[in-house]
């Protein structure tokens, strides 16, 4: 059974009298362990669908199935659950609270699980050693690289072990040299703990760390190409 069935999805938006057709029909299948890239211009749906992936939003009509639960039929608390436990999110602008530590970010996923302050602080920092950062588990944002925030944000979406990853623009903020080290990050996290990576991205440089790249256009899926390899990480 694959990790994410998406089954006829369309999305239908409306401005106003206009219905807006962000997506259509789309069908596809991701497998445990995957690294993929969604790519596509900006108005090509490739956001809507992550939106839905991700369980931030639900289609219009067709059926998500992740790890095999029916998304669709479930309500606000259990979408809530489901996204702590099963996704980590990273963004392009990182989410970091302004005025808390690496640390405390990275505890922010636990807290709705009402674990005890010693067994957080413990995960925290254990997954903020995975991400290289253990030795600046106490700045604050504003003390740290935009390539540090970001493997802070990486670090929080790992804490709770989810088996997904969906990035949605994670190296936008970067520079060159920066964006490599975090994509090839991202490449050893799949590789090493077959966490299952989901990248959206507008930039073919990124999308090459990819084994997959998942082309958008017009709400529509254009193109699905599974790669003979990678683009090699430095860490190989």
């Amino acid at each position: 059974m694959a990790l994410i069935e998406a089954k006829e999805i369309s999305k239908v938006y409306m401005l106003g009298d206009i219905n807006v057709n962000a997506l259509n029909n789309v069908t596809l299948s991701i497998e445990r362990g995957e690294f993929v890239a969604i790519m596509g211009a900006s108005g090509s749906g490739k956001s809507t669908f992550m939106n839905i992936l991700g369980c931030l939003d639900k289609p219009t009509a067709g059926q998500y199935l992740l790890d095999g639960v029916a998304v669709g039929n479930l309500n606000r608390d259990d979408l809530a659950e489901i996204r702590n436990k099963k996704i980590g999110f990273v963004f392009q602008g990182f989410n970091l609270l302004p005025r808390t530590s690496a640390i405390e970010n990275v505890e922010l996923p636990m807290l709705y699980d009402g674990l005890p302050y010693k067994e957080r602080r413990e995960k925290a920092m254990e997954t903020l050693r995975i991400v290289g950062l253990e030795s600046r588990e106490h700045h604050f944002p504003n003390q740290l690289s935009g390539g540090q925030q970001q493997r802070v944000a990486i670090a929080r979406a790992l804490v709770n072990k989810a088996p997904i990853i969906l990035a949605d623009e994670p190296t936008g903020n970067l520079d060159t040299k920066t964006s490599a080290e975090i994509m090839e990050l991202f490449v050893r996290l799949n590789r090493d703990s077959n966490i299952t990576v989901i990248i959206v991205t507008h930039e073919t440089d990124i999308a090459a760390y990819s084994r997959r790249t998942i082309r958008f256009l017009d709400g529509r899926v254009v193109s699905d190409e599974l790669k003979k390899s990678a683009r090699k990480s430095t860490g190989d």
